[in-house]
């Protein structure tokens, strides 16, 4: 990356893991550039959710530092890091399966502060991306498909005008059709100028529509490389490889 271009988002020597017990991600160092999409893949138990927990501040790092825009927020909470421009929609409990699209829509904005770029124009931009949802306001979240829960929910973490959106497994139980869905729906956010950093299973899928790749083993980038250099069938041996 050119020293002149500032990473949407910058980690270094990131270290975590849970109560007493040890590291799980363990020492990742790794720089985004602004409006790409990194994906985080690895095999199971590799450390990807922990990692994408550490950046939203989910969970607080044990050592290291994250920054968005050349901005540190190791140090805050997560609605902090929200209003600094980093969205986070996680794996499962996205949206509110009781509340309409619209209540979904209202409530992801109703406590945020400090935050530009925050109101109509904002929305009707979240919402011509997801002409699927934007045209059935007063229709019950639960009563969407999986693939359009999911663009509900990016749509709710977009409406905070985030300078880098963190997904967590967002093909998770969908069918390939929605998966294929979802997947346009990330390219589309990509599009609109967010940097996306897509922690997925489903290799084949992120492939399709990322930038860039960081394969995650045991806590560790055992590789980063440009996705059009990766092939599927060559990462067994670095998925289930000993970590160094």
């Amino acid at each position: 990356m050119s020293a002149a271009v500032i990473p949407a988002l910058s980690v270094r020597g990131l270290r975590a893991g849970y109560g007493s017990g040890g590291d799980i991600v363990c020492g990742i160092d790794a720089d985004v550039a602004p409006e790409s999409i990194l994906a985080v893949i690895g095999p199971n138990g590799s450390g990807k959710s922990t990692f994408v927990k550490t950046l939203a501040g989910l969970l607080r790092p044990r050592d290291g530092a994250i920054a968005v825009t050349g901005r540190d927020v190791t140090q805050l909470s997560p609605a902090r890091r929200v209003a600094s421009g980093l969205a986070y929609v996680p794996q499962e409990a996205n949206v509110f399966a009781n509340l309409t699209i619209r209540e979904n829509l209202k409530l992801a904005t109703e406590f945020l502060r400090g935050r530009a770029g925050i109101g109509p124009a904002q929305q009707a931009q979240v919402m011509a991306l997801f002409p699927e949802i934007a045209a059935r306001p007063k229709l019950l979240a639960g009563n969407l498909s999986g693939g359009q829960r999911q663009m509900l929910a990016f749509a709710c973490a977009l409406l905070s005008n985030p300078e880098v959106l963190l997904l967590d497994e967002p093909s998770a139980g969908l069918s390939p059709k929605f998966v294929g869905e979802t997947m346009e729906a990330v390219a589309r956010v990509r599009e609109s100028g967010v940097t996306i950093v897509l922690v997925e299973q489903n290799v084949a899928a992120a492939l399709r529509v990322a930038d860039d790749v960081m394969v995650l083993v045991a806590g560790r980038n055992s590789l980063r490389a440009p996705a059009r250099e990766i092939a599927v069938a060559d990462l067994a041996g670095l998925f289930f490889a000993k970590a160094g």
